[in-house]
């Protein structure tokens, strides 16, 4: 069974203004824009019974579209850069139901997540990135004007065996509204 994680997609106008800040820093590796995404919940290895359970508990998932908006670049790994990501503002919306999904797949008995939910889109992987070169990159690279989408979906998707980055396939799209049109969608998947 492949990786499975639950993100929200990043829609294409987005995605090609995210592009406006690839390049000009060694040791990056460029995540295509087709594979960006907002990771609300890492799953890892599931088994096809465990996948099933997901697949039925996101198909009754009761939120509500919501706005999401990029508003800044930042970087993960302190004195080892590893990442860069534009940060995703934690509105209630996003940060309650990734919340939400956290307790639901620990119903489903599936390990808490060990790390604290820090919403972003990841733009590179870094590999011998000093920190200087790093804040450099991030100082001449700011996001002027923020980007605003609107989540529509949550999406379930899987990831190859890889070094990160992609790419990544669409398992199932999973609509937010009420939990009676995502019951109907589900339904249509059979």
């Amino acid at each position: 069974m492949p990786r499975l994680f639950i993100a929200l997609e990043i829609p294409a106008e987005v995605a090609t203004g995210l592009t406006l800040h690839r390049g000009g820093l060694s040791g990056a590796r460029w995540i295509e824009p087709a594979d960006y995404h907002i990771t609300l919940r890492f799953l890892g290895d599931v088994d096809r019974r465990m996948a099933n359970d997901i697949d039925y508990m996101l198909s009754d998932l009761t939120a509500y579209p919501f706005e999401v908006t990029l508003d800044a670049l930042g970087s993960f790994g302190g004195d080892k850069p590893r990442a860069v990501f534009a940060r995703a503002q934690p509105g209630k919306a996003l940060t309650d139901l990734q919340a939400d999904l956290e307790r639901q797949m620990r119903r489903l008995g599936l390990p808490a997540e060990a790390r604290k939910f820090v919403p972003h889109v990841t733009l590179a992987r870094l590999r011998d990135t000093t920190p200087v070169e790093l804040a450099h990159f991030l100082s001449l690279h700011p996001i002027v004007r923020p980007f605003t989408f609107t989540a529509r979906r949550v999406a379930l998707m899987s990831s190859r065996d890889s070094i990160g980055g992609g790419p990544y396939v669409l398992e199932a799209a999973y609509p937010l509204g009420p939990s009676y049109p995502n019951r109907l969608s589900r339904e249509m998947r059979r």
